[in-house]
């Protein structure tokens, strides 16, 4: 059994581990607030960004200045993966990184060249130790809410690629945010732009486009790329708060079980050793008489 001196350091070690997972879980919690409210603001335009670009395909008859829309038989394809730049987030980075590895183990099976774009400093450490993975960009350090100017250098690297013919499709793996406790790792198709699965409205689906399809093609499909990966952001942003807060509040519980079980341990000890202490008083009392 330890002494007591060694448990009660050991208290004191666990107490101030203890504070320092709850500031953790309280500054998790704040940025949290913002982050939601910031993730649900530009998601219906997010959404109406996927129809729009999805009725430019349909409707464009010329958009061989971008090549963005042309499908083509998917020989490389560009992986941009969205996850932290910190740790102490639970299984958050790790999701991420575990569906990179799956999306490249099933390139690699089809016989599809994967290169990756990332952004965070987590994943970036891990594709660098993937053998034959090659990474073509690395952002990090973005804030919990980029602008334009942050989010055109990531887009201009996956249009340039898949417009030089370096890749043939872009998809984004990202962390999508739905509540506090539900987030769901999600593979989305960038490039080539438009997205069979979204389902056009009425007011999209019959919306008539001035001056044309091909002159809006040319003047908003960035843009509207650009929406997405802004959203994506938003979603990992939101998602990775969401579980920092519940990993250091689990520790924060963890820490105070750990307290409550070293103190029991040290009272034990303590009346060992007056249990003890009595014992030899008594004894010695005895051997007096």
């Amino acid at each position: 059994m330890a002494s007591r001196q060694q448990i009660k350091r050991r208290i004191g070690s666990v107490k101030s581990t203890k504070q320092i997972t709850r500031a953790m879980q309280m500054v998790a919690a704040s940025k949290l607030r913002r982050a939601q409210e910031a993730v649900v603001k530009p998601r219906e335009y997010a959404r109406l960004a996927r129809e729009i670009l999805t009725r430019l395909r349909k409707m464009a008859a010329d958009d061989s200045e971008f090549h963005l829309f042309t499908p083509r038989p998917v020989k490389r394809r560009l992986l941009l993966v969205i996850a932290s730049d910190r740790t102490l987030a639970g299984a958050y980075n790790g999701n991420v990184i575990r569906r990179m590895i799956r999306e490249l183990q099933n390139d690699r099976a089809k016989g599809i060249q994967t290169s990756v774009i990332c952004v965070g400093r987590q994943v970036a450490n891990a594709a660098s130790r993937i053998s034959g993975v090659e990474i073509e960009a690395v952002y990090q350090d973005l804030p919990d809410n980029p602008n334009a100017d942050m989010l055109r250098p990531v887009l201009n690297t996956a249009v340039a690629l898949f417009v030089d013919n370096k890749v043939d499709a872009v998809d984004m793996i990202f962390t999508q945010f739905n509540s506090t406790v539900s987030q769901a790792i999600t593979v989305q198709k960038l490039l080539p732009a438009g997205f069979d699965e979204a389902e056009l409205s009425d007011d999209a689906a019959h919306a008539e486009v001035e001056p044309s399809a091909e002159e809006l093609l040319r003047s908003a499909t960035l843009r509207l790329l650009e929406a997405q990966i802004y959203q994506a952001l938003l979603d990992a942003f939101a998602s990775e708060h969401s579980m920092r807060m519940l990993a250091m509040k689990n520790a924060t519980d963890n820490a105070s079980d750990i307290i409550d079980d070293l103190t029991l341990e040290y009272n034990n000890a303590r009346q060992a050793a007056i249990t003890q202490e009595l014992a030899e008083i008594t004894g010695g009392a005895e051997a007096m008489k």
